[in-house]
């Protein structure tokens, strides 16, 4: 990734930082980035409620802290989190936004990122649908690669990487099931936009 955000091609896609293709349902959880914050890094996720239980409501629950807790055992072990990211990808490519890019989601927790802590200051968080270490669908990656184009159009991105480079140790998602060298081909962005090793197309 060589070229500025498009400023004027970003205007017909972006509204205070909410996506023009993104259905929309706010989080409560969610705040002001520091004061000139560097929007540059993406971080992907997985996540399913209960874990590898696709197409239901609870993650949008969980995003909007309307979670039944006692709907399943699991949810036990997580009562009581309030987290959200900006974006949620399902299975079939659906694409959910519950925060403006312009705001801080709650998605990284503890995390140190090219030489910065705490990564929701300055990151966009953007959910998959699955479990770690399992295969991604392909209207999945359709979808992120379309955003991730649109984000950068907005934002000065120059990193991507999972929540298990920025928390390493801590978090394994998205986990070895996720093909970042198909990403990248879908991106054409540079090797050095990737974390080191998960990207392993040489640069034209």
């Amino acid at each position: 990734m060589t070229t500025p955000p498009d400023h004027r091609a970003a205007s017909t896609l972006w509204q205070d930082g909410w996506y023009r293709f993104a259905r929309v349902l706010r989080s409560p959880n969610a705040g002001e980035r520091p004061a000139n914050a560097l929007i540059d890094l993406i971080v992907l996720h997985s996540i399913s409620l209960p874990p590898g239980h696709y197409g239901g409501d609870e993650v949008l629950r969980l995003f909007t802290n309307t979670l039944d807790w006692s709907a399943h055992p699991y949810f036990e072990s997580i009562r009581g989190m309030q987290v959200s990211a900006h974006f949620f990808i399902r299975r079939n490519g659906e694409l959910w936004q519950f925060v403006s890019c312009d705001a801080r989601a709650w998605h990284a927790g503890r995390s140190h990122y090219r030489g910065r802590d705490n990564c929701n200051d300055d990151s966009i968080g953007i959910e998959l649908e699955g479990l770690e270490g399992d295969a991604f669908e392909t209207a999945q990656y359709e979808t992120l690669a379309d955003l991730c184009a649109a984000l950068a159009q907005r934002y000065p991105v120059t990193h991507i990487a999972g929540h298990e480079h920025i928390a390493p140790g801590r978090k394994r998602d998205p986990g070895s099931g996720f093909q970042w060298a198909f990403l990248q081909r879908a991106l054409g962005w540079r090797t050095r936009c990737f974390p080191a090793g998960a990207a392993p197309f040489h640069d034209a």
